[in-house]
């Protein structure tokens, strides 16, 4: 869906295709249960690029709702959200990363609150398990972001991993391309989901952790993993096209 990122000055204009993925991705976001009047998604453009959603609730943007170029490093453009500097950090340290997510679902936030991050007792846990046996790192700080040297540190928090969590403020989930940042933005939550009610039934030990080889093992991508969730989130959405 994303091309592969490559330098391209100036300043590349997003093609009609990025700008309905980009709406398609902000609307499943939404649909999902994963943002509401707050968050914000992008994909990258080139090296030195990405395209952020418009600043508005991302279930409220309309097929008319056009996208914002913003330079990986640099000034934000006028009118776009403060914090889209977490994007800038992020695609400025992972060549990699093609999107980036920022979302506020519930019941991560809820063990936010906690200090806790979910870690991996079922299948979508596995996906963030870090190699000591934590779940995805956790941001310890509930101001916002908007100014250059939080959003640099971060990013270097989030490393190299796919998700972060950020304590009462949501979380940032990354990928290969919108598809997956997507997907595994719903994944995050549904680890959350499956923590939080154990914790409920005091059964949030150590005993209802996947071992290191099953964690390994559930950590498929095959088989239209990504794609299948899309598809699920997005299904209905007036622009949104089959996958190949």
């Amino acid at each position: 869906m994303t091309a592969v990122p490559q330098t391209n000055f100036p300043a590349p204009i997003a093609s009609a295709a990025q700008q309905a993925e980009l709406r398609v991705a902000a609307r499943a976001l939404s649909r999902g249960g994963l943002v509401h009047a707050y968050g914000h998604c992008s994909l990258r453009l080139d090296a030195e690029h990405f395209l952020v959603c418009a600043a508005k609730p991302m279930g409220s943007i309309l097929t008319s709702d056009a996208g914002t170029v913003v330079p990986v490093s640099g000034p934000l453009p006028d009118g776009v959200l403060g914090e889209v500097r977490i994007h800038q950090q992020v695609y400025a340290r992972r060549p990699e990363i093609a999107a980036v997510c920022r979302i506020m679902p519930p019941q991560i936030g809820l063990l936010a609150l906690l200090k806790r991050t979910p870690r991996a007792r079922h299948g979508f846990g596995a996906y963030f398990a870090r190699p000591d046996g934590q779940g995805p790192v956790l941001w310890d700080d509930p101001r916002l972001l908007r100014d250059d040297a939080a959003a640099a540190r971060l990013a270097d928090t989030l490393g190299q991993g796919n998700a972060l969590v950020m304590r009462a403020n949501g979380a940032v989930v990354v990928g290969k391309t919108i598809v997956e940042a997507v997907a595994l933005s719903w994944f995050l939550e549904e680890a959350a989901r499956v923590e939080t009610g154990l914790m409920q039934m005091g059964q949030d030990g150590d005993h209802t952790l996947l071992t290191a080889d099953e964690t390994i093992a559930r950590q498929v991508v095959a088989g239209r993993v990504y794609e299948r969730m899309w598809e699920h989130l997005s299904f209905g959405d007036a622009e949104a096209v089959p996958l190949t």
